[in-house]
């Protein structure tokens, strides 16, 4: 380096962000904040690739070095939102891209205690990444546009991630999604968010992502199903109320003319707790050296399948191709109780005063013929092809009514199929087995 020529700005922020002391770090990433807010306003002043890995490399080593647990929440929020800070969509998908670019370099040389500190890193990254396309109104392109960078950088089959960041992703994106977009999201935009998963896990040989792909997001679904039902008609009640259909439970048919229904303008309480939180009181870092713990993958055990299915598979699933072809899906029929038991009473999940958030909302219908579409091609490794026909029996009985769980979804289901509307009582289900004596005998 020629002397006196000055490093340039990204570098030194680096270096500081990957200091020793707290005091250097704390007040670096508040510096690193104002660049990026300045320099992503010019017209021609945006970042290279090389530049953000370059910022991304300093943040990586700046999480490195903060060792105290709620300082490491604090530390990820705030790098997690300076996505925030870039000014155009395409700055934002450069910085988020050299995020997962140097995750997956820097990955082998994370030793087991400080794993969990960049799994942390992980979740909050995506977060802020769907609050990004959140705040831009869920625009199709913008969401095409996320989806095409964590395909090509995490779940492609050309991508370099190791396992341990690949099975994590795959754990946390459709808790993250529920977090962020549950209560506005539509079925239709839930399945382009599910789309890439859907490609992946008909076409990739990696038993592990698919084993993931299966677990953590269709099987979720399924297991989902009856919330996002209780869920549709609560806001189907919701709606009809708000339309001044007060169904009162009394018997007076009297029209209540005490009328000024004040729209309750819920003061949406703005948690935005803008509070830096600067902890400058510490010179923790005592603590930088890259132990290469080669234990970065820490997910590789579970298979996901069996290795070698070649002899029998494609009879077995040419069977299960056209079984799925030929049988509709399943309908229970009317009155049936499938939960009806003594188990039943122990279930009150359905109540109203259960305080679930919502949940994704999907066409089931619609998710099954896609995966049905990616599943049946010739291209689809047999392995592949029989744990999704598995998948697509289980939507397509969700499509028609009939619930992995016990009855209520389905009353609730065919509430909503038939139009009606009644308001729901905080009692036990209606249909439970007759009580028995000691000796066993009804009472």
């Amino acid at each position: 380096m020629v002397p006196g020529v000055p490093l340039p700005p990204e570098i030194q922020l680096a270096q500081r962000l990957a200091g020793n002391e707290q005091v250097t770090r704390d007040r670096a990433l508040r510096k690193l904040r104002k660049y990026i807010v300045a320099r992503s306003q010019r017209a021609t002043g945006g970042f290279t690739p090389d530049e953000l890995l370059k910022v991304w490399k300093g943040l990586f080593y700046c999480m490195w070095m903060q060792d105290k647990p709620l300082q490491q929440e604090e530390l990820g929020r705030t790098i997690a939102q300076l996505v925030h800070a870039f000014q155009t969509r395409e700055a934002q998908l450069q910085f988020l891209r050299a995020f997962w670019q140097t995750m997956i370099r820097e990955w082998v040389g994370i030793d087991r205690l400080r794993l969990d500190k960049f799994y942390m890193l992980m979740r909050m990254v995506l977060n802020e990444s769907l609050k990004a396309v959140k705040i831009g109104g869920w625009e199709e392109r913008q969401i095409e546009q996320l989806l095409e960078l964590l395909t090509a950088e995490v779940l492609s089959p050309d991508s370099q991630a190791p396992s341990g960041v690949k099975s994590h992703f795959l754990e946390i994106f459709l808790e993250e999604l529920t977090k962020v977009g549950a209560a506005e999201l539509t079925a239709d935009q839930n399945l382009q968010f599910i789309e890439p998963f859907c490609q992946i896990a008909a076409r990739t040989k990696d038993s592990l992502v698919l084993h993931k792909i299966i677990q953590n997001i269709f099987e979720t679904i399924v297991e989902q199903a009856p919330l996002a039902i209780e869920d549709l008609m609560n806001e189907l009640d919701t709606q009809r109320s708000g339309e001044g259909e007060e169904a009162s439970d009394g018997d007076d048919g009297d029209a209540s003319d005490g009328g000024d229904g004040d729209a309750s303008d819920g003061d949406d309480g703005d948690a935005s707790d803008g509070d830096d939180g600067e902890a400058s009181d510490g010179d923790d870092g005592d603590d930088g050296d890259v132990s290469d713990g080669d234990d970065g993958d820490a997910s590789d055990g579970d298979d996901g399948g069996a290795s070698n299915e070649n002899d029998d598979d494609s009879d077995e699933s040419s069977e299960d191709e056209q079984d799925l072809q030929d049988t509709p899906p399943k309908k229970q029929p009317a009155g049936t109780m499938r939960g009806a038991g003594p188990e039943a009473d122990k279930e009150q999940a359905w109540n109203d005063e259960e305080n679930t958030g919502p949940v994704l909302q999907f066409d089931y219908g619609a998710l099954a013929n896609r995966l049905f579409k990616l599943a049946s091609r010739q291209s689809t490794p047999s392995r592949n092809r029989k744990r999704l026909y598995k998948v697509i029996q289980k939507l397509r009985d969700l499509a028609g009514g009939t619930f992995p769980e016990d009855d209520v979804p389905e009353k609730a289901y065919k509430k909503l199929l038939e139009g009606r509307r009644e308001r729901k009582k905080k009692k036990k289900r209606l249909s439970k087995p007759q009580p028995q004596n000691k000796e066993g005998c009804l009472s």
